[in-house]
C-alpha cells in the first residue's frame, strides 16, 4: 500500500508515469486488527521536484488510530518527458482561484 499510495500521489500531480521507487520504508506502530477490519490511508506529496518526488502515508484504524506509517521516494525525471502528462493542467493558474 506505500508504494501504491505513493505512485497515486505522485499521479495526482499529473505525471502519466510515476517514475522507479529509489526507497520506500513502512514502520508498523500498533496491530491494524483482524480480518475484516477497515484501515485508513492517507497519502501526502511531500515535495514534487524535477528529479525526485518525496511521499508519506499513514495508516489509521476504525478508532482512527495511528497504526503504521511510511515513505516512499520515486526518481521522476524521465516520467517528466511523457508526453501524456497533464501537469501544466493541474498547475494552479495565476489570477485564478480554485
Amino acid at each position: 500500500m506505500t508504494d501504491l499510495g505513493g505512485s497515486l500521489a505522485v499521479a495526482s500531480r499529473g505525471l502519466f508515469a510515476t517514475g522507479v521507487s529509489t526507497d520506500l520504508s513502512v514502520t508498523y506502530l500498533a496491530s491494524g486488527g483482524k480480518i475484516g477490519d477497515t484501515i485508513k490511508a492517507e497519502v501526502t506529496c511531500d515535495k514534487f521536484g524535477k528529479t525526485l518526488a518525496y511521499t508519506s502515508i499513514k495508516f489509521t484504524n476504525a478508532k482512527d488510530e495511528l497504526v503504521a506509517r511510511g515513505s516512499h521516494t520515486k526518481y521522476v525525471a524521465l516520467a517528466w518527458k511523457d508526453p501524456k502528462n497533464i501537469t501544466d493542467e493541474l498547475s494552479p493558474q495565476p489570477g485564478k482561484s480554485s
